[in-house]
């Protein structure tokens, strides 16, 4: 099984692949469901070798993290993609309003916003997944995942995930890390900055230049 964890990189060949439509034109299909605002920090610092993710999430607060070793931002916009400066390491990091999940039946903000994920690929693609899984991760996260079953991907199948935060009654972060080349480092990158992750008042992410 081929397994795709970035989401529009993932889902835009994904929907080539079953739907016989170029990639560029899939991408153009599926645009994210949310945006950061364009106010989102990424921060190498060497001395101790890693890097500070920071974004507003508006109500004068914000949400920052760190990466082990260095990432850099290489997209902005809608979405923030970061690459790790030593492998092919992706994660992508964005943001949806609650009031995008408002009408949706399910009773919590994560059920709510995997729900709308599940909608939006579904629709791109022209069909159901196979396989759906929403499961506890860590405390506070909603890990959400999908497959699609088709003999014209390679292995067969592939898995697209993402990881569901909500970070208050108005926000939810949902992060995808990719091209991770072990199972184990992928989760345990991902434990490593749910734990760290937090929601402070603004000035604690961009007033101060130190970790």
């Amino acid at each position: 099984m081929a397994r795709c964890f970035a989401r529009l990189s993932c889902v835009t060949a994904l929907a080539a692949a079953l739907c016989g439509v170029s990639e560029s034109h899939a991408a153009s299909q599926l645009q994210a469901p949310s945006g950061l605002p364009e106010d989102v920090r990424v921060q190498f610092e060497p001395r101790v070798q890693r890097t500070r993710v920071s974004g507003r999430v508006g109500s004068g607060q914000c949400f920052s993290f760190t990466l082990p070793e260095e990432w850099r931002s290489i997209t902005g916009g809608m979405e923030t993609r970061l690459r790790s400066a030593l492998s092919d390491a992706e994660l992508v990091v964005s943001l949806r309003s609650s009031h995008s999940l408002r009408g949706l039946p399910q009773p919590d903000l994560a059920g709510r916003d995997a729900a709308l994920l599940q909608q939006d690929y579904e629709s791109l693609l022209g069909r159901p997944a196979q396989s759906v899984s929403l499961a506890s991760f860590a405390p506070g996260t909603t890990r959400w995942s999908a497959t699609w079953a088709d003999v014209h991907l390679p292995g067969g199948a592939m898995t697209v995930e993402a990881f569901i935060v909500p970070l208050s009654e108005d926000w939810v972060l949902e992060l995808s890390l990719s091209n991770v080349d072990a199972k184990g480092r992928h989760d345990l990158l991902v434990r490593s900055l749910l734990a760290d992750l937090r929601v402070q008042p603004e000035p604690v992410c961009f007033g101060r230049t130190d970790f």
